[in-house]
């Protein structure tokens, strides 16, 4: 299944304190579950900068990916990005079968 990579800020103004995350978060892991049965979850990080969260996860499609987006995107008025990603022992094989 392609990999993904999804980027989130929760808006401040969705938070009455910091246990509210965990409230959102069993939220939108439960939407997903019930919408996107086929999704992986790899991993999830929180991290500093202009984003709250990063996650890792398998999706069979691009569709698949981009509901998981907009699920989250329904929890906390958050933004989000999704990239696809390429393991890079693949993307070797990949480059490496192209003309020179």
């Amino acid at each position: 299944m392609p990999t993904f990579i999804m980027l989130t800020r929760v808006a401040a103004e969705t938070l009455r304190s910091p246990h509210a995350l965990e409230d959102l978060e069993r939220k939108a892991v439960g939407a997903i579950r019930a919408q996107c049965p086929h999704v992986k979850w790899l991993s999830s990080y929180a991290v500093l900068g202009p984003y709250d969260y990063l996650d890792i996860f398998e999706a069979p499609d691009i569709d698949t990916a981009t509901k998981v987006s907009t699920l989250i995107r329904t929890h906390g008025r958050s933004y989000s990005e999704v990239w696809a990603a390429t393991d890079w022992e693949k993307f070797k094989q990949m480059i490496h079968a192209m003309p020179a």
